[in-house]
């Protein structure tokens, strides 16, 4: 599902990216939550197919259990970002638990991106996240972790906003492999049909 940013969350979080406006060819594929033994191998031999890049905003609590596969991600070329360390809430804790949280997972997770767990942050969190990290939110949302919809219908909200520069998520977890299973091999078939590329998230 494509999502228009309303004005007053940009002036909240001014340097939050949505989207990579200035893009020519290249779309934004992320993957939030892994890495999950059980599906991200899998997502990481999809790509290679189409020679597709993306962007992997890992748990430190995964990337602990599982650093042969964290490193795989990297060795095959994609990036990877900060996710947090135990999928904290920000609306739900206080600062410096929020803070604390984050800078554990920079233990197993090396990268200056960072995506809030739940897109839920608050304007104190985010001013100091922001003098560490670039904050990568997203434009257009799959939903594959709603058990409630279909494949077909997580893939019905990508397909029609496969745009240069748009950021897309997808999940790694087991929660939602069933849906990201069956929309994945779709949207990657579309982006190569329309001439895109898949390219990572990597800012300086």
């Amino acid at each position: 599902m494509y999502l228009k940013i309303p004005k007053f969350i940009k002036k909240l979080y001014p340097s939050f990216i949505w989207s990579f406006p200035e893009e020519k060819n290249g779309i934004f594929l992320t993957f939030d939550d892994g890495p999950e033994p059980s599906v991200t191998p899998w997502i990481l031999d999809q790509l290679a197919k189409y020679n597709a890049k993306a962007t992997f905003f890992c748990l430190g609590r995964n990337v602990e259990r599982n650093p042969e596969l964290y490193k795989r991600i990297l060795d095959e070329g994609h990036s990877v970002g900060n996710h947090s360390y135990s999928h904290v809430k920000g609306w739900r804790v206080d600062l410096d638990d929020y803070i604390d949280d984050i800078d554990y997972a920079a233990n197993y997770v090396d990268s200056n991106l960072y995506r809030p767990p739940y897109a839920r942050i608050k304007t104190k969190q985010a001013r100091v996240i922001n003098e560490r990290y670039v904050t990568i939110m997203w434009n257009v949302l799959s939903f594959d972790y709603n058990k409630k919809l279909s494949g077909r219908q997580c893939a019905n909200h990508v397909l029609p906003y496969l745009d240069p520069g748009n950021i897309i998520v997808f999940h790694d977890s087991i929660k939602s492999h069933k849906n990201m299973q069956y929309a994945l091999p779709l949207v990657l078939q579309a982006i190569y049909d329309k001439g895109l590329v898949c390219k990572s998230i990597r800012i300086k």
